[in-house]
């Protein structure tokens, strides 16, 4: 639809000018364009330069001159979809949620098809939960641009909401035979996921579950296809396909607390006691003397054929390691000696890690740990410094630092181990 006032070709240029300058966020600029349409006085009252001058306006933080030129605008072409559009965008940025629908409305009534008045009226009409509204807002973007992913999407979203799963599923469907090019692209492999996400929802946890098996080729995200499919065991009641799959997910993340609740779950542990004999399959291996022994044979085998050769193995022809090989083999050691208790070996080779790397902090944090392990708080409390001047922002250094005088003068230390400004007092 034609602007209902509008502008010579000079003036026209200099209002598109305006437009660009907004999305651009250059908004003195597009005050100086505003500023040569505007005082011409054939163009003084023109509302669409006013309503776009007071957005600019209210871009800046000038919100009373804003409103005021918008509203002027739209005293002064009140069939403009652009001063409606623009009231819209101003009672938005002031939460106005209800008004600015009302508006954008109000400029649809003078542009029925324009895309980007719809688009803003459907992000506001799920951010009000009018799903229905909604719905029919997606449905317009849909027929306007049938060939975009986002309109088929929104469209499919817009029943999803409001529950009807079979009709989103069927659009998500139409969508992927009919209109995507690429099988192998992430933006298909999350589009399947989500229709996996729909068919759970609805509570087909049989079909959700083929339907991952079919796509999983397609889908790229290959921990999601696990831990869904898990899931999906669990609901079905298949318990032995879904032990399988969560063990095979403790080996990958052995540290996610969920995957030990899951399988726990999938094996039927109900008694207390058996949820504890469970763990002792998974406990650590320090606690088993001849295994602590095998790691520490281990270990000092690496440190020999690293510091030889550059090697894991005995044979110079392996592929070399990367010189941090040596020093994290010297800190696993430090920490391997500190737990047994044999403070001397743990010292020596916490040394020869800081040796090799003097500017790691991390070492630093691991010598104080092993002098206050052997009853050294004073030692433990210098090293902790050490580590704390190499970083003074660092949080976990600082209240390390903060935590370790309570061992001996809290009085005189703690308060100043965190400057003014990191954080509060202790």
């Amino acid at each position: 639809m034609p602007p209902s006032n509008p502008l010579p070709p000079k003036e026209n240029a200099l209002f598109k000018r305006i437009l660009r300058c907004y999305e651009h966020k250059q908004y003195k600029n597009g005050l100086k364009f505003a500023k040569q349409i505007l005082s011409n006085p054939k163009f003084a009252e023109h509302g669409e330069t006013l309503a776009m001058k007071g957005l600019t306006l209210n871009c800046l933080g000038r919100k009373d001159e804003a409103y005021e030129y918008v509203r002027r605008g739209l005293r002064n072409d009140l069939k403009s979809p652009v001063c409606w559009h623009v009231y819209g965008l101003l009672q938005r940025s002031d939460k106005k949620y209800d008004e600015a629908i009302k508006c954008y409305r109000n400029a649809l009534k003078w542009e029925k098809e324009n895309i980007q008045i719809l688009r803003d009226l459907s992000l506001l009409q799920i951010q009000m939960r009018d799903l229905e509204g909604y719905k029919d807002t997606r449905y317009q973007l849909f027929m306007l641009r049938p060939t975009q992913r986002a309109s088929w999407i929104g469209f499919a979203m817009s029943y999803h909401l409001l529950g009807d799963y079979e009709m989103a599923i069927s659009i998500l469907d139409a969508f992927r035979t009919n209109q995507m090019k690429g099988t192998d692209d992430y933006e298909h492999s999350e589009l399947l996921l989500y229709q996996n996400m729909v068919l759970a929802e609805s509570g087909q946890y049989e079909r959700a579950l083929q339907h991952l098996q079919k796509f999983s080729s397609q889908i790229l995200d290959k921990l999601s296809i696990k831990e869904t499919s898990g899931e999906y065991y669990l609901k079905l009641k298949r318990f032995k396909e879904a032990e399988s799959v969560y063990e095979d997910l403790l080996k990958r993340n052995p540290e996610n607390v969920m995957y030990y609740q899951k399988l726990i779950e999938a094996k039927q542990l109900v008694d207390p006691d058996e949820k504890v004999a469970f763990f002792e399959v998974y406990k650590s291996l320090y606690a088993v003397e001849n295994k602590a022994e095998t790691i520490e044979k281990l270990i000092l085998q690496y440190l020999e054929n690293l510091a030889k050769n550059g090697t894991f193995g005995p044979d110079p022809s392996e592929v070399k390691q990367p010189a941090s090989a040596l020093l994290w083999a010297y800190y696993y050691a430090a920490q391997h000696f500190d737990y047994k208790k044999d403070t001397d070996r743990a010292l020596q080779y916490i040394d020869a890690a800081i040796d090799h790397t003097p500017t790691l902090i991390e070492l630093f944090i691991v010598k104080g740990r092993i002098y206050k392990h052997a009853g050294d708080p004073v030692s433990a409390y210098q090293w902790l410094e050490e580590a704390q001047a190499m970083d003074t922002a660092d949080r976990y250094v600082n209240s390390k630092c903060a935590r370790s005088p309570s061992d001996r003068e809290p009085e005189r230390d703690a308060v100043h181990v965190v400057p003014d400004g990191g954080g509060g007092r202790v």
